[in-house]
């Protein structure tokens, strides 16, 4: 008879060993329940209940070897812990069906696994304590969540998104009219409140400013100046959407010739003579207007807008709702060139959004507003307007508009313009606590035989209760010497910078202060007339904030 050596009596040992361990993890498996209840953060699981092995107590044997031990051991123990891995997502062994968890913490009941499958169950990361829970939503989800009621919605409701008045995209980009500004764009802000289904909100700036402008053109003089905003929006059937809004204006408070501005041209104080180096004051009603929109698609939808007054389909937005230099109280140069039309006595538009873009044709009055700013004009929608908007992404605003206008200005009767404007305006937080805004803005006079352009550059810089904005402008204007659009085209430009710093006073109220100083840019024929080739221009002023 053969006796075995040392060696093969090890091998056999440790097989032995393994064998019977193998078979202790089976049957203590097959006494143990199926299901067991797994307790989660907010949420009770039935699963496969983790196996456990009992030590079965073996004969010693003096020959098995330490290392050959310790690897059985450890792949028990790898075994005992194949069923359930405790990972972020809870996965059970061979099975392949999602299982979906509704949002209101009951438990869905799982697809049946087909054999040899695999069942995942998505669970978010465990808040830390205290933490609110948050939900990842894309825009349009966001969008949606407007008009919720929602805690504290008589306080204002800080922070609640709203949804927006002309189609299944975030609030946050509509400006004034029907105008795009970027998704990254600071939110409107103002007392919210909801009431009978409708959302209220108000809205609003009052300028104090003391107005300094050199040469012989120049003139000092304090004024008022500012917007008041109200809207109110609500459903009215499966993805329809109403919006009222009103804006007025305290300018007809300055007088009928407005406030010094050198190079600015435009509208009359008499009606007989232009207003030179002076900005015109707004009418007491800047927006009277109502829209309607109805959702066709899952980012689409189709709407009409009509205000007396109102905002046609045509430049960017206007310049005190441009984030990029709402917070200055001086109008620019090019005023005239890329976005006057914001008060315009008679406008309907129709507007088709296909997700990012938007393509909308105005007929409107494009008479400019006569001297009388306390009244409401009327007049025939013999004007027209084409504007293609594009938000490629969420930091940026394109658009391009066309407009054919009928009879523009009160003191040449009968001459029609034809405009062209172009702009992209950009915005995001470039730092925690920091926001930019910029514009890029070109327009075309067509008058006649002869072309026009001007051309904007803004910026502005927040953090904190600081804003800092500038503006750099070049236009080529025909009206500095009084004659109208019939004169010589000068090319003059101008350079502003300023800051403002606002302290809150009330919950929805703060004060500031802010200045600002500007450079203006005379050609050579034009120096006699303003004493210097860069004569200058300065503003202070206090301003009070409905946010």
């Amino acid at each position: 008879m053969t006796v075995p050596n040392e060696q093969s009596l090890r091998r056999s040992v440790a097989q032995l060993h393994q064998l019977l361990m193998v078979s202790a993890f089976a049957f203590a498996s097959i006494g143990t329940p199926a299901t067991a209840q797994m307790d989660m953060p907010g949420v009770k699981m039935a699963v496969q209940k983790q196996a456990k092995t009992k030590k079965k107590s073996t004969r010693k044997h003096a020959i098995e070897h330490r290392d050959t031990r310790s690897a059985v051991v450890k792949r028990t123990r790898k075994l005992a812990r194949k069923p359930v891995q405790a990972t972020g997502n809870v996965q059970h062994e061979k099975s392949a069906a999602p299982m979906n968890m509704p949002m209101d913490g009951s438990m869905a009941t799982p697809s049946q696994p087909s054999p040899g499958g695999q069942m995942t169950t998505p669970m978010p990361a465990q808040p830390a304590p205290g933490a609110p829970m948050t939900m990842p939503m894309n825009e349009r989800q966001a969008s949606q969540m407007g008009a919720m009621p929602m805690q504290g919605a008589g306080h204002g409701m800080q922070g609640m998104t709203t949804k927006a008045a002309l189609g299944p995209y975030p609030e946050r980009r509509e400006s004034s009219g029907t105008a795009w500004q970027p998704n990254a764009s600071s939110a409107m802000s103002g007392p919210i409140i909801m009431a009978g289904g409708w959302m209220l909100m108000a809205h609003g700036t009052v300028n104090l400013v003391f107005d300094h402008q050199s040469g012989p053109r120049g003139e000092d003089k304090a004024f008022v100046s500012g917007i008041l905003m109200a809207m109110a929006s609500r459903p009215v059937g499966n993805g329809s959407m109403l919006q009222l809004r009103t804006m007025l204006s305290p300018d007809p408070l300055m007088g009928p010739s407005g406030y010094p501005l050198l190079l600015q041209t435009g509208e009359t104080a008499n009606g007989r003579t232009p207003l030179v180096d002076r900005q015109h004051p707004h009418d007491l009603f800047m927006e009277l207007s109502a829209s309607v929109s109805q959702q066709i698609g899952a980012n689409s939808s189709v709407f009409i807008y009509g205000g007396l007054p109102g905002e046609p389909a045509f430049g960017p937005p206007a310049f005190m709702h441009r984030e990029s230099i709402m917070d200055s109280p001086e109008a620019p140069i090019t005023h005239h060139w890329l976005d006057s039309t914001h008060v315009s006595f008679g406008v309907v538009t129709a507007g088709l959004v296909l997700d990012g873009v938007k393509l909308e044709v105005s007929r409107f009055n494009a008479r400019e507003p006569d001297q009388h700013r306390w009244n409401i004009e009327t007049g025939p929608l013999d004007s027209t307007s084409v504007r293609l908007s594009w938000n490629p992404v969420r930091t940026l605003a394109l658009q391009g508009s066309w407009g054919h206008f009928t009879d523009p200005e009160q003191l040449e009767p009968g001459v029609d313009q034809k405009r062209l404007s172009a702009s992209a305006l950009w915005a995001d937080d470039v730092a925690p606590g920091w926001h930019m805004a910029a514009t890029l803005a070109w327009g075309r006079k067509i008058v006649e035989h002869h072309s026009d352009d001007a051309f904007a550059a803004e910026a502005s810089l927040a953090h904190g209760g600081w804003t800092f904005f500038g503006r750099g402008e070049m236009v080529d204007n025909r009206e500095l010497l009084g004659i109208q659009e019939h004169g010589p085209a000068f090319r003059v430009g101008k350079v502003s910078l300023g800051a403002v710093r606002d302290f809150p006073i009330a919950d929805h109220l703060s004060v500031g202060a802010g200045a600002l100083f500007a450079v203006d840019f005379v050609p050579a024929p034009l120096t006699p007339l303003y004493g210097s080739s860069n004569p200058t221009g300065a503003m202070g002023f206090v301003r009070f904030k409905l946010h």
